[in-house]
């Protein structure tokens, strides 16, 4: 082999060496790590009617992600697929908080949001803020949603919302999206591995 071959088979395996420390670390969700703000928030808990904060959930993986209880498909199927996530990790899951945030509080009364996320999951919290808390933490995360215009104390409208899980550290810093955890391909195995590899 030529001195020129050499230093280009160098070059090509430590372009190779580069990409494959630019890979994903083989988490199952986008790792967002560094490029999604941390969990940071002030709302109310359906359970008790207590107020908390991130700092509640403070040594716990959290997966937070936002709908409303009147939503047809996309809600129930995500808390399905986490409530089967629970299942999964076993006793690992007291390490795990699963936060469900209403967008559409004029409907999701605290009664309301502690029934619904009590049929799926122990693991499960229903939150629901001031439209002021709520648009704070949703500019925060980038979520995006929109309530359809409607009268006021009208119990038919429509919402459109996101369906991506952002899931937090202990120590409340963003690690992973799920952006496709609301259908029946979901991978809760994988789910599970990234998960544990928080806990670790």
């Amino acid at each position: 082999m030529t001195r020129r071959g050499a230093l280009r088979l160098g070059a090509a395996g430590a372009a190779m060496l580069a990409m494959g420390g630019c890979r994903d670390e083989d988490w199952y969700g986008r790792n967002v790590d560094g490029t999604l703000s941390d969990l940071d928030f002030t709302l109310t808990r359906a359970s008790d009617g207590a107020t908390v904060t991130e700092e509640s959930y403070r040594g716990q993986v959290v997966a937070m992600f936002f709908g409303f209880t009147f939503c047809p498909d996309i809600c129930p199927m995500t808390l399905a697929n986490l409530s089967a996530l629970a299942d999964r990790l076993g006793e690992d899951a007291a390490g795990l908080s699963i936060l469900f945030v209403t967008v559409d509080p004029a409907r999701d009364t605290l009664d309301q949001m502690g029934d619904y996320v009590a049929n799926f999951t122990d693991r499960a919290d229903g939150l629901r803020g001031t439209p002021d808390q709520l648009a704070a933490l949703t500019r925060r995360l980038r979520v995006t949603y929109k309530v359809a215009e409607h009268e006021p104390g009208a119990m038919e409208y429509g919402v459109s919302h996101g369906k991506s899980v952002y899931v937090f550290g202990p120590d409340g810093e963003a690690r992973v999206m799920w952006t496709s955890f609301d259908t029946a391909e979901a991978d809760i195995d994988a789910a599970a591995d990234d998960i544990t590899r928080l806990l670790a």
